[in-house]
């Protein structure tokens, strides 16, 4: 008899089941669903802008942008990221997830910013901001396969001195790998840098060194042209007279010259 009654309150905590029903009986799993929603929880842009938000002030504050190791400096983004005003009721975000959007942002972003760069390149008279902008999105399509889809968080750092600074260093640290094998295969660069003393140096040596070579050069032709100037006075001055005008006016004029 208690049996019985075991299963008859087992039954009524999984609810109302029809007996007469064809379909299996189902039984509650909502702690996994809960869990499953919770890690699939997508980011929205206002998400992003805050994440982007709460980067650019840790790494702008001066005690820990140099100073503290890279799991302190992103427990402060996480700590202001879940702390803005903004997200009140909404369910916190651990570090894993915020270090892995912020990758995902910056790397879109970073190429999105190449592309917009040389959309600027190629800006032609009569374009605007618009035809700028819509050219590096074509660009960035075609290139990743992908609509752009970090707009919001770009217009967030594209004037940053911060991120520009970072991305401008990575540029060119990726331009100088492609070229490392084609040294003297001259590029557009993100921006010009003042050259070094070494640099300058090496600059003036390479230059006074093709000026050698090159008032060498002058100088063998400047002797075949003595030579060949001498060579015809000779002939005219074997040559039996009377001269003709013209021959007698280029003797006097070799005579001259060579004096």
């Amino acid at each position: 008899m208690s049996n019985s009654g075991s299963f008859v309150n087992l039954l009524a905590s999984q609810g109302c089941i029809d007996l007469d029903s064809s379909e299996p009986p189902s039984f509650s799993s909502q702690g996994s669903e809960e869990s499953s929603v919770r890690e699939r929880r997508r980011w929205s842009p206002k998400e992003d802008v805050i994440l982007v938000g709460a980067w650019l002030n840790t790494s702008k504050d001066p005690i820990v942008s140099n100073e503290q190791k890279a799991g302190a400096f992103w427990k402060r983004i996480v700590e202001y990221y879940n702390s803005n005003p903004q997200l009140v009721g909404t369910p916190p975000r651990e570090l894993g997830q915020c270090k892995q959007r912020w990758a995902r942002i910056n790397d879109s972003v970073c190429k999105f910013a190449g592309c917009y760069e040389m959309a600027l390149r190629e800006q032609r008279s009569g374009q605007n901001d618009n035809d700028v902008m819509k050219a590096a999105l074509d660009i960035y399509s075609s290139d990743q396969g992908i609509k752009f889809s970090m707009e919001h968080a770009w217009r967030e750092l594209r004037h940053d001195v911060k991120w520009c600074s970072s991305f401008q260093e990575k540029d060119i640290a990726k331009e100088k790998r492609k070229t490392a094998d084609f040294v003297d295969v001259e590029g557009p660069e993100p921006e010009e840098r003042p050259v070094g003393v070494k640099a300058a140096k090496a600059g003036k040596r390479k230059k006074s060194g093709k000026d050698e070579d090159l008032a060498k050069l002058e100088g063998l032709m400047e002797i075949k042209k003595q030579l060949s100037k001498q060579s015809l006075l000779e002939k005219l001055l074997a040559k039996p007279d009377p001269l003709s005008e013209m021959e007698l006016a280029l003797k006097i004029k070799l005579m001259s010259d060579m004096l």
